[in-house]
């Protein structure tokens, strides 16, 4: 077996503007178990969209844009749906940027032989193929855009806004989330940003330049991402998966308050997980279990325990046909930054 033929079936990504699904949403709210649960989600979610003065911010781990719902994230950010975001390394370097190259993902099974894979150079994600060849290219070209940058320590969100600054002049696919975040001025946040194919990239970088190099501040980013707390006050959070992006996101009104600002706590919030509750953890805690550490506000939350991929799609499409986004306040939350290297510095 050669790797084309592995390689041959390509992933495509739902479009939710094309499909449609208020009706289903609708006739789910009367229903039970989980199918209420996604509804009174894609409720809050629509609330937040109507609220007055609210920021959404979109946190972000696991594979689903890997798996298909990469352009859903794309036009959420293109028609005002979500204000930031805050996501894993891998989310947004080796599945967006990697695709932005040109680069695919392919649908496989997870009924295979991995030291066959393994040869091939494919690396696999549940039933879904990546081509490790191409995905190393994609470190490199991390390493040329930290080459070409001034040596200092930069937050992810700097980074990931010259990562679309390259892709404006080189992209192959032009529609990408961060190309998209770039231009609609959607700031980007990758708490753990070297977990990622970036990480491959600026070791590349550093080993070439060990004594004056590009680095990664996590606090810088946990500062920056507070500021713009404080910056839109109200807040809404649609949380996929979980873990760090999740908890950095909630973190944030418990930094602002040991800063010496009073922000409220996230007015809003949604959560689509799988983890379990009972080990104490379910991706950094339920949203109730939020309330009691000051993040947030438990009169307006609603967990959803189902696999994103097929949920989200639903839940997306319900408020881009509702339309509440046509409306809303166009926060441009990275214009409260001046150009990279003046962080957390308003215009």
């Amino acid at each position: 077996m050669k790797k084309k033929d592995l390689l041959n079936k390509k992933v495509e990504h739902i479009d939710i503007k094309t499909i449609n699904s208020v009706d289903i949403i609708k006739a789910m709210k009367k229903m039970s178990f989980s199918a209420r649960d996604l509804a009174n989600a894609a409720d809050i979610y629509d609330s937040m969209l109507k609220e007055k003065n609210c920021a959404v911010i979109l946190t972000l781990a696991g594979s689903t844009s890997a798996a298909g719902c990469m352009q859903v994230y794309v036009d959420m950010v293109k028609n005002n749906m979500i204000d930031v975001i805050v996501a894993t390394g891998a989310a947004i370097v080796d599945m967006d940027f990697f695709e932005a190259l040109g680069f695919r993902h392919y649908q496989g099974t997870p009924f295979v032989d991995d030291k066959l894979l393994r040869s091939l150079y494919i690396d696999r994600i549940y039933d879904t193929y990546i081509d490790e060849e191409q995905l190393q290219a994609c470190d490199k070209t991390i390493k040329t855009i930290a080459d070409a940058l001034p040596p200092r320590a930069y937050s992810s969100r700097e980074f990931i806004w010259e990562m679309g600054k390259y892709l404006k002049k080189h992209a192959k696919k032009k529609d990408s989330l961060i190309q998209a975040a770039y231009e609609h001025n959607v700031p980007i946040f990758c708490p753990a940003f070297s977990d990622s194919s970036a990480g491959f990239g600026l070791v590349l970088h550093q080993h070439e330049f060990p004594e004056n190099h590009v680095s990664i501040d996590s606090v810088k980013d946990f500062r920056e991402l507070t500021m713009i707390k404080i910056e839109a006050g109200k807040t809404g959070l649609l949380i996929i998966g979980g873990g760090v992006p999740k908890n950095f996101a909630q973190d944030t009104v418990v930094c602002a308050e040991i800063l010496g600002h009073e922000v409220p706590m996230h007015k809003y919030a949604v959560q689509i997980t799988v983890a379990d509750v009972r080990d104490g953890a379910c991706s950094s805690s339920t949203l109730k279990e939020a309330n009691s550490w000051g993040k947030v506000d438990s009169s307006c939350e609603q967990m959803v325990y189902a696999e994103a991929t097929t949920v989200l799609p639903l839940l997306a499409s319900y408020a881009y046909h509702k339309g509440s986004w046509k409306k809303r306040k166009k926060w441009e939350l990275a214009n409260i930054f001046d150009v990279p290297g003046k962080s957390v510095t308003k215009k």
